[in-house]
């Protein structure tokens, strides 16, 4: 298997295939495991890369044979996919930068353990990301446009680690979140925090049958209820309109304000494994 990187800035790749399938489970010649940050497809830490049209994918298999297992690292600003596919089971795409420490210890080795936090901002556009726990995650400021996110496996789709001070976080906006087969109805949530302070915003989404009741999680971290930013305006779909939605989410809508419950905000349209 082969890992690749790019350090170069400024350029474009298009029609490119990145494939290989490092888990963290795997033996790290150095005699550890590979861990979270090791396993990627792809890291990226130039800036100003576009890629069209491109697939990434970490083919090691689902969660409870693989562990953690990246496609792509992205560690730099401005960059851009449209068109691409990524594909992949735990944290298929992590988008830095990393939090300032780790909470379990080596939880960060890899190529950017001690590297400075720089907060980046990324873009997204007509792009398919598969996954199934925390796929989507980091502290980067990113927009997803036009975009589907398929879960293969129960889980949960978004991860952020939202730096403190930081306007946004993950902005969702037009785009899709459908599944396989295999995924039952409710059984993957929007967005759980890595971090106190995330942030995820979805903006005219469409929700499949498997988004859970409740949309968000709290990642059983009371004290993130006060500090997270998790916004839905005008979602549609069998996912979408619940009842259920915790009092933390903040939820914006045009068409169905008299299906919340009273602990829900509600305002008028126009205004798995424990990780590092």
């Amino acid at each position: 298997m082969e890992q690749y990187s790019i350090h170069e800035s400024g350029i474009t790749i298009e029609g490119r295939t990145y494939s290989s399938g490092y888990c963290a489970r795997m033996m790290h010649p150095d005699g550890r495991l590979y861990g979270t940050f090791r396993t990627y497809t792809l890291l990226v830490d130039g800036d100003r890369v576009t890629f069209r049209n491109c697939v990434f994918e970490n083919t090691s298999g689902p969660q409870a044979e693989a562990g953690q297992a990246l496609a792509l690292y992205l560690d730099g600003d401005e960059i851009r996919l449209e068109d691409c596919v990524l594909k992949g089971h735990q944290d298929t795409l992590f988008l830095a930068p990393l939090p300032e420490k780790e909470i379990i210890p080596g939880g960060f080795l890899g190529p950017k353990e001690h590297a400075p936090r720089k907060h980046h901002t990324m873009y997204f556009r007509n792009c398919l990301i598969e996954g199934g726990i925390d796929f989507i995650f980091g502290g980067a400021t990113a927009y997803f446009d036009n975009c589907e996110f398929r879960s293969v496996e129960p889980g949960y789709v978004f991860a952020p680690s939202t730096p403190e001070g930081v306007k946004e976080g993950f902005v969702v906006r037009n785009s899709r979140f459908t599944r396989t087969e295999n995924v039952p109805d409710g059984s993957v949530y929007i967005a759980r925090p890595w971090r106190n302070f995330a942030k995820v915003r979805l903006e005219d989404c469409w929700l499949g049958a498997h988004i859970a009741r409740g949309g968000f999680h709290d990642w059983d971290k009371a004290e993130a209820r006060a500090t997270v930013e998790f916004t839905e305006l005008r979602s549609v779909g069998p996912g979408a309109c619940p009842e259920g939605r915790p009092d933390y989410v903040k939820v914006v809508t045009g068409d169905c304000p008299e299906g919340r419950p009273d602990h829900v905000k509600v305002t008028a349209a126009g205004g798995g494994e424990v990780k590092a």
